[in-house]
């Protein structure tokens, strides 16, 4: 006996039949895409074997398959279209069309889908009614040539050069679904800090932003607190802000250049079978109400600035493989890191989706590899590129995320350690234990020392 399994595949006509993104192709839609290209201007003025159109979905799907060429990502693109006549391609015309599109279009695009994709019932994304965002910024290597070498230069310290040159990343995450809400980069000479004023566009009241020791300035701070979102900041320790007030819960009123502030200083007891570690940590915010706020609760509250690391950790290593980036040009380079959060962001969208179906599941829960894995099973196939006369939010992407949740998160402690050194016997001279331990975290709130006016 024989077996034989048919199925009907719906992409677009003609030449734009490889211009997809397999279930992805729901959250950016060719309508969207068609949009973007007109406002940029980029919509191409005879039709070519490579339509704007697909070469936008070709730089989407060459971040979702970051260890292929973009030969082998048109493969992907055209794997389940065998059956239609379509042009073959080759690798200098495909950079060429990518040269033609620029980085405009896929900047407009992120621009179009970044967003917390939370709604108001969202397990984990608010807290006090108050939507939790983090900024911080990480790195990525671009390949070492003379160009990238001359616009970025490369890192050095008094032992050596670093291997690549490097961009910084710096974005505004929602720590609840992980979503990115904005982001900015270029040269790592620059600093995350001025990156990060520029991601301060997207703050609004309603919101409290979480952030580390290194945009603790009162110039930033000051910026922050103008955009009417609040703020939760981890203050460096040679800071002593004055006390202005004592308020019941240990915490006291003080000010940071023009910001009325609260401070809250806590020691944190961090107790693993290799042992206690104690540390003390002062922290700012401008809610200043105790009764409302309470200062154990902030900081509580102020973990979940992790969320922004866990975002890169599946950008970086996820996604990129920790690969250097494949663009040789500013603009190159521009182009696949905005094709990177646009495919980012609708990952996350799509997992925010499924998981909302499920009351009270949380989105920490689902398994950005697993609906990655997914994202990139379905362009293969060429599957769910247009959405039926039934919506579901589900999907098959989503299908996969439920049906692999993880576990409520474990309370575990790891060294902030290099993990993988360039020699395999550096930790013993560095004598680092990179074991990961169950732990116990206990919180005491200090009777400040604070500078009296």
């Amino acid at each position: 006996m024989q077996c034989v399994i048919t199925r009907e595949i719906a992409v677009a006509e003609g030449l734009y039949a490889p211009g997809h993104l397999g279930e992805l192709t729901q959250i950016v839609p060719f309508e969207m895409v068609d949009t973007v290209l007109a406002e940029c201007g980029a919509v191409q003025r005879r039709l070519r074997k490579l339509p704007a159109r697909v070469v936008v979905y070709l730089l989407l799907a060459a971040a979702l398959f970051e260890d292929c060429g973009y030969r082998a990502v048109w493969g992907k693109l055209t794997a389940a279209l065998d059956a239609l006549p379509l042009p073959s391609v080759t690798a200098t015309a495909l950079w060429h069309a990518r040269c033609r599109l620029g980085p405009r279009p896929l900047q407009a695009l992120f621009d179009l889908l970044r967003g917390p994709a939370s709604t108001i019932g969202t397990t984990g994304a608010r807290w006090a009614h108050l939507l939790v965002v983090a900024i911080d910024g990480t790195y990525l290597d671009v390949p070492d040539s003379p160009h990238t070498r001359a616009c970025l230069g490369k890192g050095s310290n008094r032992f050596n050069t670093a291997g690549y040159p490097q961009i910084c990343l710096t974005a505004l995450v929602a720590c609840g679904t992980r979503a990115v809400l904005d982001a900015a980069f270029g040269p790592r000479s620059t600093g995350e800090t001025t990156y990060g004023r520029r991601l301060l566009r997207s703050l609004t009241p309603g919101m409290i932003v979480l952030l580390d020791r290194g945009f603790s300035g009162n110039a930033f701070l000051e910026h922050t607190a103008a955009t009417g979102a609040d703020f939760l900041a981890r203050l460096t320790a040679t800071r002593k802000p004055p006390l202005l007030r004592r308020l019941p819960d240990g915490s006291f009123l003080s000010r940071i250049a023009t910001v009325d502030v609260r401070i809250i200083e806590c020691e944190i007891t961090i107790t693993t079978t290799a042992g206690r570690h104690t540390g003390v940590y002062r922290l700012a915010t401008t809610l200043l109400d105790h009764r409302t706020h309470p200062a154990f609760e902030l900081v509580k509250l102020y973990h979940e600035r992790w969320e922004v690391e866990s975002a890169y950790f599946a950008i970086k290593k996820s996604m990129l493989g920790r690969r250097v980036l494949r663009a040789r040009t500013m603009p190159g380079i521009a182009q696949e890191v905005y094709a990177l959060l646009t495919v980012y962001q609708a990952i996350r969208t799509a997992i925010a989706d499924a998981t909302g179906t499920v009351p009270g599941t949380d989105p920490d829960r689902a398994s950005f590899s697993a609906a990655l894995q997914a994202a990139r099973d379905q362009v293969v196939q060429a599957a769910n590129v247009i959405a039926g006369t039934t919506i579901d939010l589900v999907g098959a992407i989503g299908h996969a995320v439920l049906n692999q949740l993880m576990p409520a998160r474990r309370l575990r402690v790891s060294p902030r350690a290099v993990k993988r050194p360039l020699s395999r016997y550096a930790y013993k001279s560095l004598r680092v234990d990179r074991r990961t331990y169950k732990a116990t975290i206990s919180i005491d709130i200090l009777s400040t020392t604070a500078i009296s006016p």
